[in-house]
């Protein structure tokens, strides 16, 4: 058994994968467009265009697995109630990964010393996905 976070990007999930290659290193595993399916069934419902758009993706991200797709093509991700917490080595890794996660994105807590890690941020990168980039204390 597996949990597995699942994020849609309505039509911006090629653009939010590349960006999470070079922002966090995510790495490619699987990436299915819907001009790919056997069963075309639903598609009627996609916007006209959206045969090159992802039907399903997965990526790796520190060994870990992460699901992606661009859903319905809406243009309007809606990511809310949860963030992505992305453990680094170092504080040198924080502080790479926390500020190319800030481009074009809001910072809702600057990266900094707390009482339970050298180094912890949390930011909401420019897809509206929710982060918190953080050293693991002692004792993690």
């Amino acid at each position: 058994m597996a949990l597995v976070p699942y994020l849609f990007f309505e039509g911006q999930c090629e653009t939010a994968l590349e960006y999470y290659k070079a922002a966090v290193g995510a790495e490619d595993v699987q990436l299915v467009r819907y001009k790919d399916a056997p069963d075309k069934s639903g598609h009627d419902r996609l916007p006209p265009g959206s045969d090159d758009k992802i039907m399903h993706a997965c990526f790796t991200l520190g060994g870990a697995r992460v699901f992606a797709a661009d859903g319905m093509c809406t243009g309007k991700s809606n990511f809310q109630g949860f963030r992505l917490a992305l453990e680094v080595r170092d504080k040198a890794e924080a502080e790479q990964r926390f500020h190319a996660l800030c481009e074009g994105g809001e910072v809702t807590m600057p990266l900094m010393e707390t009482f339970w890690s050298p180094a912890f941020g949390m930011v909401t990168d420019k897809f509206g996905v929710g982060w918190m980039v953080m050293v693991p204390g002692a004792g993690a």
